[in-house]
């Protein structure tokens, strides 16, 4: 076991992360994976928890990051499913084998709290079902993404959504997962795939990535163009990515009569949306998304066979690489939107 590590820590709301070292246990416990972090991807679930969007964090000071990829170092008591020297994708949903105590890990004489899975640090203790192999020819920097981004994204459309040859889609949020959101229509043939964003330059991924219409609501009435494409019985499927209450409103009202809206983007605590729900008795349903409905052991293969394939295409959604050391000022170009797709911390090298 290794004595220390560089960390990124979350210890107060709305503040930068303070990275330092930090002091791992002596060994490992039952069902726990030392994993040595190679890559990791910076979610719009770390900015809300940084924020404080949902609310007072009482596990303060704690590790951050929930996406990544590594190489296992060692495992403890009851851990089957993967040995030292396997690559892994580290991911937040549960799969298979056990799941273990969160790691307790110790900074400056005090306890530092962590979950299942951090990937801001350069060592990990991870519970075994947090933990997919990958092939070891497969590269780490793409594998990263399957912890969070494409797994979501492709599990809105497939498991969630379960959209259909010919159906519309309209995509509120083109980030890293709504990228992700607009490659699985496209792949599953839906018509039209409508992206909404307030980036240009994210609109030109989305429209390289299958999005067959694209609207800038800095330039352009949501209401009004989405009903030019599609008519005025409405959406499909609505995917919203935002968490804003007003692109929520917006987004159900343009949901057809029969049709399905989705909650990736998560409300922050003290906000409310203002919904008439008469049309839920009558076929269309508004629900949230557990990202994507994903389960690891089955979906990441799959997704790496389509990479293998050439069918999915996941590097042009890593448009920043930065070191772990500068991950606050990543974080900085996240919230104010000059991160087009996925930004990958390289906590191994770059």
């Amino acid at each position: 076991m290794p004595k220390e590590m560089l960390a990124a820590i979350l210890v107060e709301q709305k503040k930068p992360l303070v990275l330092d070292k930090v002091s791992l246990p002596e060994e490992l416990h039952y069902g726990q994976v030392l994993v040595k972090v190679h890559y990791s991807g910076i979610c719009g679930s770390q900015i809300g928890e940084i924020n404080g969007v949902k609310g007072e964090d009482k596990y303060l000071p704690h590790l951050l990051g929930h996406e990544g990829s590594g190489e296992v170092v060692a495992v403890g008591n009851g851990v089957t499913h993967v040995k030292p020297s396997d690559h892994v994708v580290m991911h937040w949903m549960p799969g298979s084998g056990i799941e273990s105590k969160p790691p307790v890990y110790s900074w400056k004489g005090k306890l530092l709290n962590a979950g299942w899975v951090t990937t801001f640090n350069e060592y990990a203790i991870v519970s075994e079902n947090r933990l997919t192999i990958i092939p070891k020819d497969f590269d780490l920097k793409i594998a990263a993404l399957f912890g969070c981004a494409v797994t979501t994204g492709l599990g809105v459309i497939n498991n969630k959504a379960q959209l259909q040859i010919g159906q519309s889609v309209l995509i509120l949020g083109a980030g890293g997962v709504g990228l992700n959101i607009i490659q699985g229509a496209a792949m599953v043939s839906a018509h039209p795939i409508i992206a909404v964003d307030l980036y240009d330059a994210k609109l030109d991924v989305a429209k390289k990535l299958g999005a067959t219409h694209i609207i800038n609501t800095k330039m352009q009435n949501v209401t009004d163009a989405v009903h030019k494409i599609v008519g005025d019985n409405g959406i499909d499927v609505v995917v919203d990515n935002t968490g804003n209450p007003q692109v929520i409103e917006e987004g159900y009202r343009l949901t057809s009569s029969k049709g399905r809206m989705i909650l990736v983007g998560v409300l922050p605590k003290d906000k409310k949306v203002s919904l008439n729900t008469l049309a839920l008795h009558f076929g269309k349903t508004l629900s949230g998304t557990k990202g994507g409905e994903c389960r690891p052991d089955l979906d990441i293969p799959r997704y790496i066979r389509l990479c293998q394939a050439g069918k999915l295409k996941l590097s042009e959604f890593i448009t920043d690489r930065i070191p772990l050391t500068e991950i606050n000022e990543a974080i900085e170009r996240m919230r104010r939107g000059e991160v087009i797709g996925r930004c990958l911390i390289g906590v191994e090298g770059l």
